[in-house]
């Protein structure tokens, strides 16, 4: 175990954000969060996941680690974005080196772009007795290298070393699933800034995974060009029309383009959770967890329930943690909903 902690840097929309995690020494320890630090990114600067102002972000991270303090300058980074693909594969059991090795020649029908042009892993989630012998279920990742190459530029370039490159929808099991949902089949919602990731999670394992292209900053967006105002005070215009609430007359338009918005979002994540219920029955969707800057708009929580039929919750990524001082999250305890991926992608170590 790195005795200076692991870092866990997710590069978001709006912001980027790190956190140092001290991993537990025993079974029964908990890890600890030793540091967290966020600097928020000019519009733009990544979009969609990826970095589109290499020298924008390069800055912010550098002024991410003068102000966080950080132990060490080694970071896993996470990806997830519409250039990165998610899918079912059930394989003929070999070693799983062996399967890594093999996916160029088995999955460019599962993937829109050519095979060469993709980075490919596997990450395997049990085992059963097929009719021609033991197979290994799991779960494709493929990302666009050019996708990949721009985030670890900038990162490189702040002067950090990447060590690991994950999903993003992983980091959100590892951080999230403990405690009252260790065990259930529970759906992970991130509502990011322009990302919205739904993951499935049956039994501690990863099991589907959806990603859908509209979060918080497009409800914003929706707000300003409706009532002809800037970002930040359609933010707070937001915020306060909320959705599924009752709202007097100057309230009514923007209530009206937030739910523009947030309507389709829901219905998509319903029809996600009412899919793997419909494939799995028996086993189907328990309870929602919601994280991440966008699930923190008023009423979405009981729309959401109203909508899905679901017990909805808010993930605490705090709640198996020790914090310390050095943290310093007094000044960052609205942002926690935030702090899921950073911290899921510094558990990846012991994953």
């Amino acid at each position: 175990m790195p005795k200076a902690g692991v870092i866990g840097l997710d590069l978001g929309s709006t912001h980027v954000r790190a956190a140092e995690v001290r991993l537990a020494r025993g079974a029964r320890g908990a890890a600890t969060l030793r540091r967290y630090a966020q600097v928020p990114l000019p519009l733009g600067a990544v979009r969609d996941g990826e970095v589109a102002d290499a020298a924008a972000v390069t800055a912010a991270l550098q002024e991410l680690w003068a102000r966080g303090r950080f132990s060490s300058r080694d970071v896993n980074i996470g990806v997830g974005n519409q250039r990165v693909v998610v899918r079912e594969l059930e394989l003929p059991w070999v070693p799983l080196g062996q399967i890594r090795a093999s996916l160029p020649f088995q999955v460019q029908e599962l993937i829109p772009w050519p095979v060469e042009e993709a980075l490919l892993d596997y990450h395997a989630t049990g085992e059963r007795e097929g009719p021609s012998g033991r197979m290994v279920q799991g779960m494709l990742v493929a990302a666009t290298r050019d996708t990949v190459r721009a985030n670890l530029l900038a990162v490189e370039s702040a002067g950090l070393r990447p060590r690991l490159v994950d999903l993003n929808a992983f980091a959100l099991q590892r951080a999230l699933t403990h405690g009252a949902h260790d065990g259930r089949t529970v759906a992970l919602v991130e509502i990011g800034a322009r990302i919205t990731q739904v993951v499935i999670v049956a039994g501690g394992v990863p099991r589907f995974v959806r990603l859908l292209p509209s979060g918080g900053q497009n409800v914003t967006d929706a707000v300003a060009g409706a009532l002809g105002i800037a970002a930040s005070e359609a933010e707070e215009v937001k915020r306060a029309a909320g959705i599924g609430l009752p709202l007097g007359d100057d309230l009514a338009v923007a209530g009206e383009a937030v739910s523009t918005v947030v309507r389709p979002l829901v219905e998509a994540i319903r029809n996600t959770c009412v899919y793997y219920s419909s494939n799995n029955p028996g086993a189907g969707v328990e309870v929602a967890v919601l994280s991440g800057g966008g699930a923190r708009l008023r009423g979405l929580d009981r729309y959401l329930a109203s909508t899905s039929r679901l017990t909805v919750v808010h993930g605490d990524p705090l709640a198996a943690l020790k914090v310390a001082a050095t943290a310093h999250l007094d000044a960052a305890a609205a942002q926690q909903a935030s702090l899921t991926t950073p911290v899921g992608l510094a558990l990846g170590v012991a994953a």
